[in-house]
């Protein structure tokens, strides 16, 4: 299976740069996962294709401020930290630019040493683990010193650090957004519980593998990174119950659905627990969980692509983005809503 098989043509301006002002407010493509048929609808649409019993999962994970600026000792060389994951205590696995200079023994330091973190390891890909020192709360620090760490392809500033968090997020831990879920309000969300959707909870905190490049021309020998996901008992019994009495599993992203599909057995059953995933879904894959998938529009040759392609079928999804592209339609993490159901 060829990378290139799940390549489109995309004009650069319709990468969304800014969120709207209403989260509700963007368009929403419906697609037949069998047929591949396309609706255009507006993303409050969305509650006449839920019904009563059907299990919404959020992925409640958190993005921290995890972009850090600051200067080499001694020699006021500029440098930038991305956090990638915790490891263990004060370590973290970190992106460095400029890579090459940041050797084991490096000291980094922020904000006049407000901050300070030590290169201790170069592992995988040529990430560096960081051993970060300070005075007082960690987070604190983070929250002050660190800014959103938005997609390279979003040029402009970010007013708000809130519009690149779910009005659901809770628990720390991201260095992305779980971004399909962007779209709900604290509003619609309520108005949906109303219906007598069931709405259930998982947490994967979001790597950067999950949007690096396919370097590979075989998908197949493509490698993903593992990510953190944890499921609560009581909210895996909401999703097995609706699976149980023959009701619809709707992702919101493809982090839940990564999530669910790692999660569950062979009988398709959701087991609570909390792990490291580095599952890679791509057509062939057979889905346990999810019947349903809500998401946004993903960059070419993406792992997320590929993942979709899995669900609808690459023409089917193929066809749905050239149709996006003639329907002026925003893409990626700030743009317009796909159901695919």
């Amino acid at each position: 299976m060829d990378v290139k098989d799940f390549d489109y043509e995309l004009p650069k301006e319709l990468i969304a740069q800014d969120p709207l002002d209403d989260r509700s407010a963007s368009r929403l493509m419906v697609v037949d996962k069998d047929t591949g048929e396309v609706k255009h609808q507006t993303f409050r649409e969305i509650t006449g294709h839920l019904r009563a019993g059907d299990c919404l999962v959020l992925n409640n994970t958190k993005v921290i401020p995890a972009r850090l600026f600051g200067v080499r000792e001694g020699t006021q060389a500029k440098i930038e930290i991305l956090l990638l994951k915790r490891m263990e205590g004060d370590i973290w696995e970190t992106l460095v630019k400029p890579g090459k200079k940041a050797k084991p023994g490096t000291k980094i330091i922020f904000a006049e040493g407000l901050l300070c973190g030590e290169v201790i390891d170069v592992v995988e890909e040529g990430n560096r683990l960081i051993q970060f020192h300070y005075d007082g709360i960690f987070e604190e620090i983070l929250d002050r010193l660190g800014q959103m760490p938005l997609p390279p392809y979003i040029t402009h500033q970010l007013k708000d650090k809130s519009r690149y968090q779910t009005v659901y997020a809770k628990y720390d831990g991201s260095a992305a957004a779980p971004t399909a879920g962007l779209h709900f309000s604290p509003e619609l969300l309520k108005e949906i519980e109303q219906m007598g959707v069931v709405i259930a909870e998982v947490t994967l905190h979001v790597g950067l593998g999950t949007f690096r490049p396919v370097k590979v021309d075989n998908v197949m020998d493509h490698h993903m990174h593992s990510e953190f996901y944890r499921i609560e008992q009581r909210e895996a019994d909401k999703i097995n119950a609706a699976k149980h009495l023959g009701n619809r599993v709707i992702a919101v992203g493809t982090t839940s659905t990564r999530t669910l599909e790692a999660a569950s057995d062979e009988r398709g059953r959701v087991v609570a627990g909390s792990g490291w995933t580095d599952i890679f879904i791509y057509p062939g894959y057979r889905f346990k969980v999810i019947d349903g998938l809500l998401t946004n529009f993903h960059l070419p040759q993406s792992t997320l692509l590929m993942l979709v392609s899995a669900l609808a079928g690459r023409d089917n999804m193929l066809r749905a983005y050239r149709i996006a592209v003639k329907e002026r339609y925003r893409f990626f993490s700030f743009g317009d809503a796909m159901l695919i159901i």
